[in-house]
């Protein structure tokens, strides 16, 4: 049995909760674009911890001691996990990094979603539907980043914006669709596969502008978790 189908079989089970409560776990506050609905935001610390608690269990990289940065290649961290993202302990509205596909394509099950597919992470990242979108936003045009015309207002590396790291969720300016950190803060895990490789789209701080757009996405190990990757779910229209 494939590990894609492993997943869709836990996410059955992990799904055996009503609209009500599937809407409690943040799923009510998505964005509608098109035919699906997407979080606002990456999902937090604070979600991803409900998540565990009632799954009765550790993250990965709690189990595993830390998860990776790059330095010297990939190398772990110590304690680094989605509670203590580079060390120092997270805020409850910061994104959970360091988690792994699985992971990510659990908790959106149990949100009551699943991950984007590359197709609908792009369509919400760079096609605005929003009818009468807020300046200087148009509907139905196209942009190269989901910021819009530039990168300018991304949390990316040399974009000289006030973080060093990440951003709390929300924290940068909304972008295509009103959705925020679409473009940089962390790469978001996305549903494609490719062997046990998945699509990751976004870029992070890490980066700069050029990997924020459709071009950039990168493929990564499913069962990878690092400082700079996390996720948000899509869900059925509301």
């Amino acid at each position: 049995m494939s590990a894609a189908a492993i997943v869709s079989i836990v996410a059955v089970a992990l799904l055996g909760t009503s609209a009500a409560r599937a809407a409690d776990r943040g799923a009510a506050d998505a964005v509608p674009v098109g035919a699906f609905r997407i979080d606002r935001t990456e999902v937090t610390v604070a979600r991803f911890e409900a998540f565990l608690q009632s799954v009765g269990r550790r993250s990965t990289a709690e189990r595993e001691g830390g998860g990776y940065e790059w330095g010297a290649g990939w190398e772990r961290r110590a304690g680094w996990t989605f509670r203590a993202p580079s060390g120092a302990a997270a805020r409850a509205d910061d994104p959970a990094a360091h988690v792994s596909w699985f992971e990510a394509a659990e908790f959106c099950a149990w949100a009551g979603g699943r991950l984007p597919s590359r197709d609908e992470w792009a369509e919400a990242a760079y096609v605005e539907r929003r009818a009468r979108p807020p300046a200087p936003f148009v509907a139905g045009r196209s942009y190269p980043y989901p910021t819009g015309d530039t990168a300018q207002g991304a949390n990316l590396s040399g974009a000289g914006d006030r973080y060093e790291r990440h951003a709390p969720a929300g924290a940068t300016a909304a972008g295509v669709n009103g959705l925020h950190e679409m473009a940089g803060n962390l790469w978001e895990w996305l549903a494609d596969a490719q062997g046990d490789d998945r699509l990751t789209a976004g870029g992070s701080w890490w980066y700069g502008a050029a990997q924020t757009q459709a071009s950039g996405m990168q493929w990564k190990p499913a069962r990878f978790f690092a400082v700079y990757v996390g996720f948000r779910c899509a869900y059925p229209p509301g």
